[in-house]
């Protein structure tokens, strides 16, 4: 019987998360598991061998999430597409919820779930896509003072907004069901991003070739992380990544000016966070990769496709 998901897992350096992520759905009916591992130094592959059903990929070399997730959607058929982060656990029958959405709207391309950390308290994943108003709410911490309006922050805050199903703009690409064949037709996802805003950019193709992306908070994923300091290189990543999104889609001076506004922001995170090494230091990293990127939004776009690891 021919599988109705493929689930991409990338697991580089996933060692604690990997199982718990992949037994889950390991065998399921209907459903394949790959699991790629972007040449990392511990794959981890010995932690789920011996799970049924399985096809592990060795990546060549570590291109990033986008590249390690086109190779594992390249290993299958299926119609539809999951793409689970390693430290993310969505169980069978939550799975199901999110293949009945697409199965019951073909104008929907892209679906996720409503995502809960280890203890069931939300984590907010649905966002509007980035706009220069924003990213100044942000820097001038406006989003604390008017948490639900649309111009100071990217991410959704009202609670409300998770208690139904509806379409937003992007969502987290921690669990996202795709219909393999709007990512065919968009090519797959950008290469171009390394890592962070390749689930934006997803979004925004998919919305721009006239479907829509789902959320269906009745179905629920258990996601972790999240809770430790920014190390230096990961906002670097996060910064040039950013910026790129905005030279693809706006141009190289709205990029510049978004540049500015987020080394604001990294300066006005340093400023609280001074006393905290570790997120003093990603800040002051994120600082840095801003100010470049103003200088020269160009090849900012260009650096977010390599490592930031060296």
């Amino acid at each position: 019987m021919s599988s109705a998901v493929d689930v991409v897992v990338v697991g580089h350096a996933s060692r604690e998360d990997l199982r718990t992520c992949v037994a889950p759905l390991a065998g399921a009916p209907g459903v394949r598991v790959v699991v790629v591992d972007t040449a990392s130094v511990d794959p981890a592959f010995d932690t789920v061998e011996d799970l049924p059903g399985l096809d592990l990929v060795h990546a060549e070399r570590n291109g990033g999430f986008a590249y390690g997730c086109n190779l594992g959607v390249a290993r299958g058929t299926a119609p539809y597409v999951l793409l689970l982060n390693p430290d993310a656990v969505l169980e069978r029958g939550e799975l199901a919820k999110l293949v009945a959405v697409l199965d019951g709207d073909p104008g929907i391309g892209l679906v996720a779930p409503r995502i809960v950390d280890e203890d069931g308290v939300l984590q907010r994943s649905v966002r509007r896509f980035p706009r220069l108003s924003s990213a100044v709410g942000k820097a001038l911490l406006l989003h604390r003072v008017w948490p639900d309006a649309a111009w100071s922050d990217d991410l959704v805050q009202s609670e409300s907004a998770y208690d139904h199903a509806w379409d937003p703009e992007w969502v987290s690409g921690a669990c996202m069901l795709v219909r393999r064949s709007a990512l065919e037709a968009l090519g797959g996802l950008d290469e171009g991003f390394f890592m962070y805003a390749e689930d934006t950019d997803l979004c925004w193709r998919i919305w721009d070739r006239g479907q829509r992306v789902r959320f269906e908070p009745s179905a629920v994923v258990v996601h972790g992380g999240g809770h430790s300091a920014p190390r230096s290189q990961l906002r670097v990543a996060d910064v040039r990544s950013h910026v790129r999104y905005v030279v693809l889609r706006e141009g190289v001076g709205a990029a510049r000016r978004v540049a500015l506004v987020v080394a604001l922001d990294e300066l006005t995170h340093l400023v609280l966070r001074a006393r905290r090494p570790g997120y003093a230091r990603g800040h002051w990293a994120g600082l840095r990769a801003a100010l470049e990127a103003a200088w020269s939004p160009a090849r900012c776009a260009e650096l977010a496709g390599r490592s930031p690891f060296g």
